[in-house]
């Protein structure tokens, strides 16, 4: 699996670490099962104590951990910063709200003779997590939290990539009090991953990441008949309707689109700009996308940093010759970027046919599709013309009327007036090719918990 930090903005390797072995693999499942055992009958009091601490210790030494994402996959320090405190967030959420949105309900019944119903929600058991490089703290903090919280144990394979970053989260743990075994690290291979998901006492697995990756896994844990969440790619659409604010509305898709280089699921990918404001909109946004500036990703004056690695800077780069051989224009705005480095030039994609396969990919990073749609009704037509159904935006005066439009956008999420965002106290997920399954908030605490009807009812009555 090759799990090594490589420093994007230099192309430097400064850090490899061993595939876990077959044997290693077996301990933790065993591990992480023994550790449910005892986890499942704590309260949701001291698990909230863990949560908390392990809030409490990423707040305190933010640059520490912020370092180790910028070091390993050249996310900005201060981007890498903002998402410390998100993962922080998102414990401190859990922590505060899990036995609410774990209490028992009480079921109405039709007749006195059905008797007491009450809907209890019990922790599985071993949760796998395979989680990507784009957002190493985040990404497990919003499956940690939840499943910890509900009571259930989680492995996790990180992308191989960010291994220093994955193991900075098991240790923080682990000093947080979480108990040997309930939450590791494994550098495990893709045959291990089956191996795992083979393994009784493993209910589930949570993955986010490429579609390709989400199809083999999820068809490895059909197999194997445990529940599994997938978020995968996406495309957002990113509408501005006639009546929109021009500059504000630019410079929330400059930043939109932007921000982690490009390479977010809910980035705004595919700009759809109504007739009478799209040559307007057009010149604002090559002006604002100019205005990026590429370089070390530590320097605070730094707004673009380089891609994850070279093999994506290469990756999209051919991607782009390809839009552009079936016909589409490409358009490099900006100063050059270094030569050192994982870089890309930002780079609008226009003129995209119907028949232009480009027009269906996810572009994962600093490159922007832009559609003139006729008119409103033609801009959600576009918008929901992608495989993809994460996320999206509408850009309007009219909030109202916004609202109405989102509605008929097709995805999981949709904003008005905002790029798709996260936060801890919102939920997340996609539809179609974009995965299935909730992530956050009450919906993903419960999708890996035994939803359990208790009935109680009087022995005399009837059946």
């Amino acid at each position: 699996m090759a799990y090594a930090t490589t420093y994007p903005y230099t192309g430097e390797v400064l850090k490899t670490f061993a595939d876990a072995t077959d044997a290693e693999v077996a301990q933790a499942i065993t591990a992480a099962h023994t550790a449910f055992l005892a986890w499942r009958e704590t309260g949701f009091a001291e698990r909230a104590r863990v949560m908390h601490a392990a809030a409490e210790i990423l707040r305190a030494e933010t640059d520490a951990f912020a370092k180790l994402l910028t070091l390993e996959m050249g996310k900005l320090f201060t981007e890498a910063k903002l998402e410390v405190a998100l993962s922080a967030d998102i414990l401190d959420y859990y922590a505060v709200n899990a036995e609410r949105l774990l209490a028992p309900e009480k079921l109405p019944v039709a007749h006195r003779d059905e008797g007491e119903a009450i809907l209890v929600h019990e922790p599985l058991g071993v949760i796998l997590a395979i989680e990507p490089w784009n957002f190493p703290y985040y990404q497990i903090a919003r499956i940690i939290a939840p499943q910890l919280s509900a009571g259930n144990t989680v492995l996790l394979k990180h992308a191989s990539n960010v291994p220093q970053s994955a193991a900075a989260f098991d240790d923080l743990m682990r000093r947080a009090g979480l108990p040997a075994g309930a939450f590791h690290n494994l550098y495990a291979t893709r045959h291990q991953v089956e191996m795992i998901l083979n393994d009784p006492r493993v209910h589930g697995v949570a993955l986010t990441g490429s579609e390709g990756a989400g199809a083999l896994v999820a068809s490895q844990a059909g197999k194997a008949l445990k529940k599994s969440t997938m978020e995968l790619g996406g495309s957002d659409a990113f509408v501005v309707l006639a009546d929109a604010d021009p500059e504000k509305t630019v410079k929330w898709a400059v930043f939109g689109r932007h921000w982690n280089a490009g390479q977010v699921c809910v980035s705004s990918k595919r700009m759809i700009i109504v007739d009478p404001l799209y040559d307007a909109f057009l010149e604002r946004y090559k002006t604002g996308v100019a205005g990026l500036v590429a370089g070390d990703p530590y320097d605070p004056a730094t707004t673009l940093a380089p891609l994850s690695s070279q093999g994506a800077a290469d990756e999209i780069k051919e991607k782009i010759r390809e839009a552009v051989a079936y016909g589409a224009k490409a358009e490099e705005v900006g100063p050059p970027v270094p030569n050192r480095g994982a870089f890309v030039q930002p780079t609008i994609l226009t003129e995209i046919a119907e028949d232009n396969p480009a027009r269906y990919w996810e572009f994962f990073g600093p490159v922007s599709m832009l559609f003139r749609a006729k008119d409103e009704a033609d801009a959600v037509r576009i918008a929901n013309d992608s495989p993809f159904g994460l996320g999206g935006s509408v850009f309007t005066s009219n909030t109202k009327h916004g609202a109405e439009v989102a509605a008929k956008i097709s995805t999981g999420m949709v904003f008005v007036n905002h790029p798709t965002m996260v936060k801890a106290d919102l939920p997340f997920g996609g539809i179609r090719r974009s995965g299935y399954g909730r992530e956050l908030i009450g919906l993903g605490i419960k999708e890996f918990v035994n939803h359990k009807l208790i009935d109680v009812v009087d022995i005399d009555a009837p059946f």
